[in-house]
């Protein structure tokens, strides 16, 4: 009964019921929202990292990225396409990349620049590695002499799609080898150091070129980042002279290191934002309470005690919360769907030379959290101002306009 008379009591007066609404509306989308941006980056540089360059992690010879070898070819993965094949039967694995690293000298026969060379299975890897960003051409897949160009090296090489490369290095017996290559695609991940210097090649040119038949690491996409541990607990039980690498530690510098810096600042915003919009719903929910002093003092004049009075107040400022919080996610959400369809344009961020679209991006815990702190905001302040109120003298409360 109580409940009922506390949702009566909103539509007694509803200019005033509306702007609180309001209020609570805005503050709590708000916060929707921006914790939605903020998980749209967070999400847009693990996406870049995991579909440009790694994958979700690496596997390696045990120590291989911690030391410096004279040979490190010796410490390549032999055998590897059994460990593949064992690879692919770990739960939640869902895809697997040999590689091989080498540097190379690369000439069109008038210009010739070092690169860092690549040996990928281009046509597993263009089904994964998505966010390569191929701006002229095709992603490399099953052409057997194709090249793609990082888009800093393709301009220092002077070459365009279509044209021909040799590649020369030395192989792991000490020799000069070389292959001619056809340009297919010039890709650009915005990651200056990378797209200056890396180019691709079938790894079956690679073993030929390197006379080798090992690879230099396993690169694996998963179907959830979170299968990740499946991974490492396998590698430890079934090889243990190999480690696996996640994304994060590979590409540290880049991602991890910008994620810790834009979740600190994003923290920073987020208190200021959290502060404004609390100090808004009280201030408008204090206002409402003190304004109906003479309706108050009614209610203790016919009998009610203050307890009573308190419960039945508290009850209205805990349904405008409700309310007013889940009309704000409501119309974030909305907002969203209409007219951020196509995410929002962003400029180059820390690390990387590109524009890219961030998505806001909403999740389940998100909108609970903004719903519960309008809600207990709003319930707090309606009981702060209304325990002024209601132990005022009832001749003085029934005196008020």
């Amino acid at each position: 009964m109580t409940f009922r008379l506390a949702l009566l009591n909103l539509t007694r007066n509803m200019r005033r019921t509306l702007a609180v609404l309001l209020t609570v509306a805005l503050g709590s989308g708000s916060l929707f929202v921006f914790h939605g941006f903020n998980f749209g980056i967070m999400n847009q540089y693990r996406e870049n990292t995991v579909h440009s360059r790694y994958g979700h992690g690496q596997v390696n010879t045990l120590g291989y990225r911690d030391l410096v070898y004279e040979k490190p070819w010796e410490h390549w993965i032999g055998g590897w396409s059994a460990v593949a094949t064992q690879l692919k039967e770990i739960p939640g694995v869902k895809q697997i990349f040999p590689r091989i690293g080498f540097y190379g000298l690369l000439t069109n026969g008038q210009i010739s620049v070092s690169g860092r060379g690549q040996g990928v299975d281009g046509l597993e890897e263009s089904k994964f590695f998505t966010n390569l960003n191929i701006e002229e051409g095709v992603a490399l897949s099953d052409q057997p002499d194709g090249m793609v160009l990082g888009k800093g090296l393709a301009r220092s090489l002077d070459v365009k799609v279509g044209g021909r490369v040799t590649v020369l290095v030395n192989t792991v017996n000490g020799t000069m080898n070389g292959g001619d290559f056809t340009v297919v695609g010039v890709f650009h991940t915005g990651a200056k150091e990378f797209d200056d210097a890396v180019f691709r090649i079938p790894l079956a040119q690679t073993f030929k070129l390197l006379d080798t038949d090992r690879v230099e690491s396993i690169a694996i996409g998963l179907n959830d980042e979170k299968d990740w541990g499946n991974v490492v607990t396998s590698l430890k039980s079934h090889w243990p002279e190999l480690e696996a690498t996640p994304f994060a530690v590979l590409d540290k510098v880049y991602y991890q290191n910008s994620v810790d810096w834009l979740k600190s600042q994003f923290g920073v915003i987020q208190v200021i934002i959290l502060t404004i919009v609390v100090l808004g719903i009280f201030n408008t929910i204090s206002t409402g309470v003190l304004e109906r002093k003479s309706e108050i003092g009614n209610l203790r004049a016919n009998g009610e005690s203050v307890r009573d009075v308190l419960s039945l107040l508290s009850l209205e400022g805990l349904a405008l919360g409700l309310i007013g919080s889940g009309c704000g996610l409501l119309i974030a959400w909305l907002f969203n769907v209409i007219f951020l369809k196509n995410g929002i344009l962003m400029p180059p961020a820390p690390g990387l030379t590109r524009q890219y679209h961030v998505f806001i991006e909403f999740e389940p815990m998100m909108g609970l959290w903004a719903v519960l702190m309008s809600s207990f905001t709003a319930l707090v302040a309606t009981i702060v101002a209304s325990n002024r109120v209601a132990r005022l003298p009832i001749a003085e409360a029934l005196r008020s306009v």
